[in-house]
């Protein structure tokens, strides 16, 4: 038993070029931009690490470039510094660029996130919800 046959699309006896696109069409088929690009000039950066919350602060100004409109309109509700560079899909070096830039400009709240020995202990959990199962 022999498997099937591909058809080609174009038979050979009428190979057909690609046309080229003038200039300007297509324009969001464009090759990504640069990370350097996206970041600008590397200078000082906060002191962020992965677990920070991020919180924005206010509005997108109409000077914030996309990335930093994409990033205020994601931390409405807090963020951590990983899950932002996860959801724009940018290292994490270009988002913690971007967002010392943006806590400069007051644009978004960096928040410590909740340290596990400020939790309650967990023998007193127990304890409580042994007594609402007694209930």
């Amino acid at each position: 038993m022999t498997p099937p046959q591909r058809r080609r699309r174009y038979p050979s006896e009428e190979a057909v070029e690609p046309v080229p696109k003038p200039a300007g069409e297509g324009i969001g088929k464009r090759p990504p931009e640069r990370l350097y690009v996206v970041a600008g000039p590397d200078g000082e950066r906060a002191d962020l690490d992965l677990v920070t919350l991020i919180v924005a602060r206010a509005d997108p100004p109409p000077s914030a470039t996309p990335e930093q409109t994409a990033m205020l309109r994601l931390t409405t509700a807090p963020l951590s510094v990983a899950e932002l560079s996860a959801y724009l899909n940018l290292p994490f070096s270009v988002v913690t660029v971007l967002l010392t830039e943006m806590l400069a400009a007051g644009l978004v709240q960096a928040r410590a996130p909740i340290v596990r020995q400020a939790l309650p202990d967990r023998s007193l959990l127990e304890a409580v919800m042994h007594g609402l199962q007694r209930l």
